[in-house]
């Protein structure tokens, strides 16, 4: 960032804030900052921390301030639409899909339906699939693929589904503690 479009994103973070009724502290800020320049950096990335740490709320205050970036244009920003899945409140089979196994016909999972949705928006915006919840070594091996450069999400169905360019996947969790080196490896860190 340079000095005016620091001026200008610290500016909309204030307001931002404002709208999502959270107190503009310096740290606050200093790691939203960090989360912005980790999406423009990264198309897959963890912001780690303790519970009630103001992860949320970062990626919130963040996303309304890039949104009000684009009111003003300023930035040559776009607004942000963001997804939020839990991950570990579903199945392996609702999180991603699986066949019947009386009929042998394939149901889509959140995860499918979800990550073709923002795929299919022609929209400028940005578009943001938000993992909230512990990282697992059974879900998240699965998705190496789209954290590679490839930047594309395999299903059991054969379907390969290409993230577009204005998407990010951004995985919100407390530690690392299962997490591969492979997971690990694949994502841009902010911790919190």
């Amino acid at each position: 960032l340079n000095e005016i479009e620091y001026v200008n994103i610290v500016d909309a973070m204030r307001a931002g804030a404002n709208k999502e009724n959270s107190q503009p502290l310096e740290t606050f800020f200093e790691k939203i900052i960090q989360l912005y320049e980790m999406i423009v950096v990264r198309h897959g990335l963890m912001i780690v921390g303790e519970s009630f740490g103001m992860k949320s709320s970062c990626i919130s205050v963040l996303a309304e301030a890039l949104g009000i970036l684009h009111e003003k244009g300023l930035n040559g920003e776009q607004k942000v639409k963001y997804y939020c899945i839990n991950p570990k409140s579903v199945t392996m089979n609702q999180l991603y899909g699986a066949e019947d196994p009386v009929s042998k016909e394939w149901a889509d999972g959140v995860l499918a339906v979800t990550f073709r949705g923002a795929v299919r928006d022609e929209s400028p915006d940005r578009k943001w699939v938000v993992f909230d919840g512990p990282v697992d070594a059974i879900w998240i091996e699965n998705m190496n693929t789209v954290r590679d450069d490839n930047k594309r999400l395999c299903l059991n169905s054969g379907e390969i589904i290409q993230m577009s360019g204005r998407m990010n996947m951004i995985f919100e969790v407390q530690d690392l503690a299962v997490a591969s080196p492979a997971t690990v490896s694949r994502c841009g860190m902010v911790y919190v």
